[in-house]
């Protein structure tokens, strides 16, 4: 759990996906005007001041994540300092971003911004695991409302704030699992 301004926020870090209480976001939980993308059963949400949209599922064909920040030794070093930006709670320099682009039933393409959840970037694995569970959000119907209730369910049920590598990895893999089924 998170607590900002007294007020405690029941949230989860897991690959590129921020799970706030039963929200399922790409990257970071915007506030404010910021950026970002929630998934929702209805479609892709683009929020925020200049991307403000939605896409309903029957539309999205394709959802790729670019620009996926990864961790390395120099990012470690800085992981105090980007967590802190990326609370908004520092100055000047904003949290890293990377780019969620939709491709929709006509082939057209959207990028839209999102915030990153890992301060210091993601494992290759967790990075690999989520692209390849966007992917799957496409397929169909049964998929993607099966895959984004249990995303869901473990948020709402989850208390103990971003689990640990090994766990983010297992639950990412099981929810792609659950994509197949």
């Amino acid at each position: 759990m998170l607590h900002i301004g007294g007020v405690e926020l029941r949230m989860a870090m897991v690959g590129l996906f921020w799970i706030a209480e039963g929200d399922v976001y790409v990257g970071a939980k915007p506030s404010g005007l910021a950026a970002g993308v929630r998934l929702t059963q209805e479609g892709v949400v683009a929020l925020g001041d200049k991307q403000a949209a939605l896409w309903p599922w029957e539309d999205v064909r394709a959802l790729t994540a670019e620009d996926v920040p990864l961790r390395s030794l120099k990012r470690h070093a800085g992981v105090l300092v980007d967590a802190v930006l990326a609370l908004g709670l520092g100055g000047g320099d904003e949290a890293p971003t990377m780019t969620l682009r939709v491709t929709d039933a006509a082939g057209g393409e959207t990028d839209l911004t999102v915030y990153t959840a890992a301060a210091s970037g993601y494992s290759e694995t967790e990075r690999d695991l989520s692209l390849t569970l966007l992917s799957r959000l496409t397929e169909g119907a049964g998929t993607l409302w099966t895959t984004l209730a249990a995303m869901a369910e473990w948020g709402r049920a989850h208390e103990g704030g971003s689990p640990g590598a090994a766990k983010r990895e297992e639950l990412l893999r099981h929810w792609t699992e659950t994509a197949d089924a």
